[in-house]
């Protein structure tokens, strides 16, 4: 029998919090047993670049050194050190980082140094520090473009802050609307931090550089520029974060959940001008690196680990082209959307095939992502909600084996939902 308080939890907890939505994904939804295939998170299914050792007297677990870390099998808790507190400041970390993306050949880009380096528990801690930094609650605001990163909107909604949407332009390609930008920016004083997703999430297209730099040249607006880069690695381009030291309000985001395969490692890096990297350095919880994650991060930059990276990637790009040349063969699905400057793909499926008149509809693509992960046993992502993407699945690009799977799965379904004969 319970005892009597006087305790009430809606009056005690704070109501934007009580109010929250929470992000949810597919897994949610779907048995995760160990014969699912996950191409809903876009994680990388070609597995981590990190040679794991099998036990710590392997070869592979020897230590080695680089940019002055020593490197241990994150299997080894005597090396790691695991009853000591991890260095709170991991200088030669982010010093590696540095040396990893200090490529630019403008002289006047002064080069990445640690000060302006802040290491997060992934990503989300880089999003969360940067709106607690830089909004108060209940008076300021974020700026985001969708369809975008639903994390965000909840990390907004934690802290209390108002968001202010203005749409990518869906007749475009998904293009970055500066202008449009520029006039919410004059009008509102109290938007204090503008997030762009490039590659974005969830339509795989890139925002060009000079969109981004056009909000950056606003001349009236006090805020940051966010630039989400969480799969820069798989696009043919440059990333943004080089510049840091030329804006004094540009802060880019990356992360070791996508190229380098180490999702579950859970590192997000926020790179920016030296003010702002104290301020988010000042404001993370003490020892927030693992002393795993850190010895993960550092084998991960390794010359053998970079190659392994490589090559995953390279397997990666040929089975997403495989996707995108097999799947418009199928009676039923539609165009892609966005782009293809990530590791995974944004797709629409029909009302009917198109050459019967189909148009983009939620309710095939709904009953295709449950025909897959019910028959299937494979995840993917339903975004038909998301502006512009009407009728949509977005999949995260699998092995040769998963994308044969998904591919003859997705044809089946249509098939048989369609009353229709594949054709050959």
């Amino acid at each position: 029998m319970a005892t009597k308080s006087p305790f009430n939890l809606s009056r005690c907890a704070r109501p934007n919090i009580l109010a929250l939505q929470p992000y949810t994904s597919t897994r949610d939804d779907y048995a995760n047993d160990d014969g699912v295939i996950l191409l809903d998170a876009n994680e990388n299914n070609f597995g981590p670049c990190v040679p794991i050792a099998k036990d710590a007297s392997s070869d592979a677990a020897a230590a080695n050194t680089a940019h002055g870390i020593t490197v241990q099998s994150a299997l080894d808790p005597a090396a790691l050190q695991l009853h000591r507190y991890p260095d709170a400041h991991q200088i030669p970390l982010r010093q590696a980082f540095c040396d990893l993306r200090n490529t630019c050949k403008d002289t006047a880009a002064r080069p990445l140094t640690p000060d302006n380096v802040c290491l997060g528990v992934g990503s989300d801690e880089s999003i969360d520090g940067i709106i607690r930094a830089f909004c108060t609650p209940g008076k300021d605001k974020i700026l985001v473009c969708p369809p975008t990163y639903a994390m965000y909107q909840v990390s907004s909604d934690v802290n209390d802050v108002g968001v202010v949407k203005v749409d990518l332009d869906a007749e475009k390609g998904f293009a970055l609307r500066p202008d449009a930008i520029a006039e919410a920016l004059s009008g509102d004083a109290s938007i204090k931090v503008v997030f762009i997703c490039s590659p974005a999430n969830p339509t795989g297209n890139l925002i060009p550089h000079a969109d981004i730099k056009k909000v950056l040249q606003h001349p009236t607006w006090n805020g940051v520029v966010v630039v989400d880069e969480a799969y820069i690695d798989f696009a043919p381009t440059t990333s943004l974060v080089e510049e840091v030291n030329m804006w004094p309000n540009l802060i880019v985001t990356h992360t070791m959940s996508k190229a380098f395969g180490l999702a579950a490692v859970r590192l997000g890096l926020t790179y920016s001008p030296h003010p702002i990297s104290q301020l988010l350095n000042n404001l993370r919880g003490p020892y927030n690196m693992s002393a795993p994650t850190v010895a993960l991060a550092a084998a991960a930059l390794q010359p053998e680990a970079r190659a392994r990276q490589e090559e995953n990637q390279a397997k990666m790009a040929e089975q997403r082209d495989r996707l995108i040349r097999e799947l418009p063969k199928i009676p039923g699905v539609g165009k892609f959307l966005g782009g293809f400057s990530t590791n995974f793909i944004l797709v629409q499926f029909l009302s009917k095939p198109a050459d019967e008149g189909g148009v983009p509809d939620n309710a095939i693509a709904t009953a295709v992502m449950h025909d897959l992960a019910t028959e299937s046993k494979v995840l993917v992502r339903y975004r038909g909600t998301q502006v512009g993407c009407l009728g949509s699945l977005r999949i995260s690009v699998g092995t040769e084996q998963e994308v044969t799977k998904v591919l003859a799965r997705i044809r089946k379904t249509l098939k048989d939902g369609y009353g229709l004969k594949t054709k050959q």
